[in-house]
């Protein structure tokens, strides 16, 4: 490819115009060369009105095959960005990275630079918003994911490489979080671990548990050496330090940690490599739709861990156990961003028109008194004697009441809520269902985020505004009353959905893909090219 740019620019950098025998004025053959040119890229553009428009206002200058330094390190800027693009688990084929490096190299006529002029570009756009925002609108792979991915305009992205230094630029498309940065380097380990073979043999057993010995413990101790959870040992016993071993990787997994492998630690355990570097891969993905500030000071839910935790400064400062949507259609919860603007202590529960039509409604056909904790109020805001209504005369579409419980430790928003007002009707609360945090699983709600420890959630919000946050808060409580408490400071809250994360320590932990969303991203990657080879091509 070298001088392959001279090919055209030792005749269309020469201006000029050629007067003929006749004595009419032509253009020289290089001013041809160059209107060839233009009118290759002119062409070329129009059909992405992006690029169209960009070119037109720099009169259809070159950008990348101009044949200087700078046109050298563009080129090889985006050249090196693309080759390696599946570092970022992007395929490198769907920016037909051969295709364009020949393309470069066979450029011999002016139309033929115009046309890979253009091309460059196209490929610049393409991996420039894949890396920073992802390949994929977030909803097009499931409805429940309601993120909005952080495009940037495409002609700024062009405008600013312009006015930057290459290489630099280019590295400040991806995300630069710690997350980000750890996924790599999980990629990188697990495509090493899967060129070496794997982590070894599986463990044929149902159940071990410590003073266990014999041919599958061999094996659980072989695969926790290899996964790097124990230290090489030659122990043929389940022994205390095979045990600390399984609670750790229980831990990084998000499983009971007692020390025994059951059988749900066992079909962890047995995960093959692939399988997790398909959630890296996935993860990765998730966080380029995450690729913006989130705040100094911020709420993230992530649905596969059932936890809420409190980010300042990019450290976790609270943490508390949740419970998520159950797999159901109706009742998985949505991905999204929000800012969380006040808390509501004693909150009335106001149950969505949903659950009261498809779970009240037919209850009360059948009995009208049944859930006598509920009241029913009418479009006057008055409350309803149920022994004065007919039930089997309505439907889901016809009920013509709102059904509400009352603040007190019944109400199933438990005794506070903390809102971040949104079309989803999500937010997160207290709940009377207190034996549910104690499970592993913990997929039971309607789709609002249940806290296990609500209260000192609301302390550590209002620490920041307030001399004795749990003093305030418990005085408003004992009212009984439903009481609004603003937030001085607006907080965002992210509701995430991760089956790869690195923790505080930068340890990567998995999860399991409770609704199957990582599945059908995967799919899509998959679609696109993507591949768990180290090298895809």
């Amino acid at each position: 490819m070298v001088g392959f740019a001279r090919k055209f620019y030792r005749y269309a950098m020469v201006s000029g115009l050629a007067v003929l025998s006749t004595g009419v004025i032509a253009a020289s053959p290089a001013q041809a060369q160059v209107t060839a040119f233009k009118q290759a890229v002119a062409e070329a553009a129009s059909r992405d009105d992006a690029l169209s428009a960009f070119y037109r206002e720099n009169g259809f200058q070159p950008v990348w095959t101009v044949d200087s330094p700078i046109g050298v390190e563009r080129r090889s800027a985006l050249l090196r960005a693309l080759r390696d693009a599946d570092q970022h688990g992007l395929p490198v084929k769907r920016y037909n990275f051969d295709a364009l490096y020949a393309q470069l190299g066979d450029a011999d006529t002016p139309r033929e630079l115009g046309l890979a002029e253009v091309a460059m570009s196209d490929a610049f756009l393409t991996y420039a918003k894949d890396v920073q925002s992802g390949m994929f609108k977030p909803s097009s792979l499931d409805n429940d994911i309601k993120r909005k991915a952080p495009v940037r305009d495409r002609r700024e992205n062009l405008e600013t490489f312009l006015d930057s230094d290459p290489s630099a630029f280019i590295k400040t498309l991806p995300p630069t979080t710690s997350q980000y940065v750890g996924l790599m380097k999980e990629k990188k380990r697990l495509e090493h671990v899967i060129d070496l073979g794997g982590w070894g043999p599986t463990v044929q057993a149902k159940k071990l548990k410590p003073g266990d010995s014999g041919k599958a413990v061999v094996a659980l101790r072989n695969r926790l050496i290899t996964l790097g959870y124990l230290e090489r040992s030659a122990a043929i016993t389940f022994d205390t330090e095979m045990q600390k071993a399984v609670q750790a990787f229980q831990l990084a997994n998000g499983l009971e940690a007692d020390g025994v492998a059951g059988s749900g630690t066992i079909a962890e355990i047995n995960r093959p490599p692939q399988e997790r570097l398909k959630s890296i891969m996935v993860a990765m993905e998730r966080e380029r739709w995450l690729n913006k500030e989130r705040g100094e000071r911020h709420v993230l839910v992530n649905l596969t861990d059932f936890t809420a935790r409190i980010i300042d400064h990019d450290a976790v400062t609270f943490e508390t156990r949740s419970v998520v949507g159950k797999n159901q259609s109706d009742r998985r919860s949505p991905e999204f961003s929000d800012v969380m603007e006040h808390m509501v202590i004693n909150p009335t529960w106001n149950v969505p028109r949903s659950i009261a039509t498809k779970e009240y409604l037919p209850m009360l056909k059948r009995n009208p008194n049944a859930v006598s904790y509920l009241k029913l109020v009418n479009s006057r805001g008055q409350v309803v004697n149920r022994g004065n209504v007919n039930f089997s005369q309505f439907t889901a579409r016809n009920f013509p009441f709102d059904i509400k419980q009352a603040p007190g430790s019944r109400n199933a928003l438990g005794l506070v809520k903390f809102m971040f007002p949104n079309k989803y009707n999500i937010y997160l609360h207290d709940t009377p269902a207190k034996n549910l945090f104690s499970r592993e699983v913990r997929a039971y709600s309607h789709g609002c985020i249940r806290l296990h420890q609500p209260f000192d959630f609301a302390y550590a919000l209002l620490a920041r505004q307030v001399d004795n946050p749990k003093e305030y808060f418990q005085t408003r409580l004992k009212t009984g009353r439903e009481t609004t408490v603003d937030l001085i400071q607006d907080i965002p809250v992210h509701i995430i959905y991760r089956t790869a994360f690195s923790d505080a320590k930068g340890h990567m932990n998995y999860r399991r893909d409770i609704y199957g969303r990582d599945a059908k991203i995967w799919k899509a990657m998959a679609n696109e090219g993507v591949a768990l080879d180290a090298v895809q091509g």
